[in-house]
């Protein structure tokens, strides 16, 4: 049994749900547990409702309908004269019609997992109908009566240990079964059956889930790019495919920011020893990139920018040395609120730290600590990290920017910074 993820952009519209179809038409004779993604941009657009919701601007539930329709639309282009599939998607959509028939619920997270699932919930839906459409029989599962988590919502912990009973006991006997398993990335739920979300981009860890509590054979990430790259090719021109990665490797990768897997992939998979192929949808004959435990860590420089970063430089507010209760009291409150701190430094007064864009938490954070420390915050900026680094890719990377800090360890360079104005270079 092996497990398969479709991202968001492998689904984006009907010819490319075809061209999935026609790429699991390839392995029609085998056992595959399938993950899918929202389709194209439905997230960003089911966030848009959730913000419109909160605001109670009266534009949520147009917004929604028109998703509803997009997926539709899609529906009867792939599958004409269909009304199961029809149906099936108004009873998606009508829980979260629901949501927005209540005033806005008082923990946002909460809102917004209950009306972010209608994604995942209805590309699996419509992914499911056309693989059965083209003969591939395919099982439909909620993958939320699977994942369990806490109660934490947008970032939930996997409860690992009611997640494999329920895995054992219902999972395992549809994968004996002929024929593939489809069902969701990202969504999970709590015990008491409230919609829980993983983290954005959370499909990838969902597979490893899977793949993990089953003993898949392997786990392959289908992605628009040829296999795992030194570089995002949207930022450089120069960048090459990496053939072969270890497990430590892609970890370190991953939380340093490249978003060609999720971060929390990875373990799972090299806790059992499960090869990661990351292949191409565009040419699914390629090779992609094969990470494994049996692969020599000799790389070339492996460049990650994080955008839309957060600076924080905290100090106290009687100037005194930011000592070591100051710093346990500053992480219960990072950790509190799930902050993800990509980089930290401390001098005798004042203690920063870069986060990723969030601004809710952001302020959170900062109005539970500014009674004991003054914050300075700077948005907007970018997180470079540089492994395996070379003198010449180094300045390549400092060149137009002003490094606001910058950090060594081992082999990693890593540097927060922000673009010089076109004027100012030129001044």
């Amino acid at each position: 049994m092996r497990t398969f993820k479709f991202g968001g952009s492998s689904l984006k519209d009907a010819a490319a749900v075809r061209n999935v179809g026609a790429i699991l038409q390839r392995f029609k004779d085998e056992n595959l547990v399938i993950v899918v993604s929202a389709m194209g941009k439905t997230t960003n657009a089911l966030e848009e409702v959730i913000y419109a919701h909160a605001r109670q601007d009266g534009t949520a539930l147009a917004l929604l309908d028109g998703i509803k329709g997009m997926h539709d639309t899609l529906a009867k282009e792939l599958l004409p004269g269909n009304q199961e599939i029809l149906a099936a998607l108004n009873d998606t959509f009508v829980e979260a019609h629901w949501v927005l028939d209540e005033p806005p619920h008082p923990h946002f997270d909460y809102m917004y997992d209950q009306i972010i699932c209608v994604g995942e919930l209805a590309s699996s839906r419509i992914v499911h109908a056309y693989l059965n459409h083209i003969g591939l029989v395919t099982a439909w599962l909620d993958a939320r009566e699977v994942i369990i988590t806490d109660e934490i919502h947008r970032e939930g912990w996997v409860d690992w240990t009611e997640t494999g009973r329920r895995m054992e006991e219902k999972v395992k006997p549809m994968v004996t079964q002929p024929g593939f398993l489809l069902t969701q990335g990202f969504i999970a739920s709590t015990r008491d059956n409230a919609t829980t979300t993983l983290g954005r981009e959370g499909s990838d860890y969902t597979t490893a889930i899977f793949s993990y509590c089953l003993n898949a054979e392997n786990m392959t990430i289908w992605k628009d790019v040829p296999g795992v790259l030194t570089g995002d090719p949207r930022l450089f021109d120069n960048v090459t495919k990496l053939d072969r990665l270890s497990y430590k490797e892609a970890i370190e990768m991953t939380y340093y920011g490249a978003k060609v897997i999720h971060p929390k992939t990875i373990k799972p998979l090299q806790n059992k020893s499960i090869p990661l192929y990351v292949k191409s949808f565009v040419e699914p004959e390629g090779e992609g990139t094969l990470i494994s435990a049996d692969v020599e860590d000799h790389y070339p420089p492996i460049v990650t920018v994080e955008q839309d970063q957060t600076l924080l430089s905290i100090a106290t507010r009687d100037f005194s040395f930011v000592a070591e209760h100051h710093l346990s009291l500053l992480f219960q409150k990072i950790a509190d609120q799930r902050l993800q701190v990509n980089m930290m430094q401390n001098s005798a007064i004042s203690f920063s730290i870069c986060v990723n864009r969030a601004p809710e938490k952001v302020q959170a954070f900062i109005d539970n600590i500014e009674t004991e420390f003054k914050v300075t915050r700077e948005d907007g900026l970018e997180l470079i990290t540089i492994r395996h680094p070379q003198d010449g890719v180094m300045e390549n990377m400092r060149r137009g920017r002003i490094v606001l800090f910058e950090e060594r360890i081992r082999n990693t360079v890593q540097f927060v910074a922000k673009n010089v104005p076109v004027m100012a270079r030129k001044g």
